[in-house]
């Protein structure tokens, strides 16, 4: 590793004297070091059989939140995807919570999806978790959404046997009339695209910084509904947000449809552990 991290570094700029190699816990999916050199510290994520283009989209999606200049993100040096050498070298963030990390974390999330993009989507498949999302670029969200998030995880989930009888049935009866739920006008924000609670961090000054998105373009409510999954968030951050951008009629409405989506990814990836959320979603909407 010694070898690896020394030679990523040299290719960054940094031929400084390599001081500490340290591995951190967090994350089923890379491994993750803070490098230390002379010149300053990093934070490395390393996979040893990485998908193609695995840290590429990464830090396209880090570059394309940074441009917005609405929330922080980690500095992105470099990255290769190499097989058996892949790895992404960030800015190694460091910071403490104070009394408005949160508030600040609500309004900066909504002048991100304040951002609005050409079209619903994205125009390369990306990633959530190892698993590939097929991408495209489409005028309509609901279209973008049923075909390329919801039937996609419906077909991944016929193919390994977790999405059969009437949870299979359900599904397709959904994906049939999602537009009861999905309006057809949403405007394309800019979006993390997997923002959970161990996808924020806490910078300088207790700042907020979002880490590992897994970047679309799309209806911000998909955003909003997948914070309360798992939760993470604040009642002083959803105040901030709702203050900044206030969530529109039809969130309500169909925050449970979008939930389904990354529990059908957390089903096809972990499996029937699950299952009962999955079906909980779809016995609400389809009787």
């Amino acid at each position: 590793m010694n070898t690896l991290f020394k030679s990523a570094l040299e290719r960054a700029g940094d031929s400084s004297t390599l001081l500490t190699i340290k591995k951190v816990a967090g994350g089923s999916i890379n491994e993750s070091y803070i490098v230390e050199t002379k010149k300053r510290s990093y934070f490395i994520k390393y996979h040893k059989d990485a998908p193609e283009r695995f840290f590429e989209l990464e830090a396209k999606g880090l570059q394309l939140i940074k441009y917005t200049n609405t929330i922080d993100v980690p500095e992105v040096i470099d990255y290769s995807d190499e097989q058996k050498e892949a790895y992404l070298v960030l800015e190694h963030v460091q910071g403490e919570r104070n009394n408005h990390t949160e508030r600040l974390l609500g309004e900066r999330l909504a002048g991100l999806h304040q951002t609005i993009g050409q079209a619903h989507g994205f125009r390369e498949p990306t990633f959530i978790g190892t698993l590939t999302q097929p991408n495209g670029l489409y005028d309509s969200w609901l279209e973008y959404y049923r075909d390329r998030r919801l039937a996609a995880q419906l077909k991944l989930g016929i193919r390994n046997k977790r999405m059969v009888g009437k949870r299979k049935k359900k599904l397709e009866n959904l994906l049939n009339h999602l537009d009861q739920w999905i309006p057809r006008d949403i405007e394309p924000s800019y979006l993390h695209g997997d923002l959970w609670g161990g996808n924020w961090i806490v910078g300088g000054d207790g700042h907020p910084y979002l880490i590992d998105p897994s970047f679309l373009y799309g209806d911000r409510h998909f955003e909003l509904a997948f914070t309360e999954v798992f939760g993470g968030f604040s009642k002083q951050f959803y105040q901030a947000y709702e203050a900044t951008y206030p969530t529109s009629n039809h969130y309500q409405s169909c925050k449970k449809v979008y939930q389904l989506y990354y529990l059908l990814v957390h089903l096809n990836l972990f499996g029937e552990m699950y299952g009962s959320e999955v079906d909980a979603i779809l016995n609400h909407y389809v009787r």
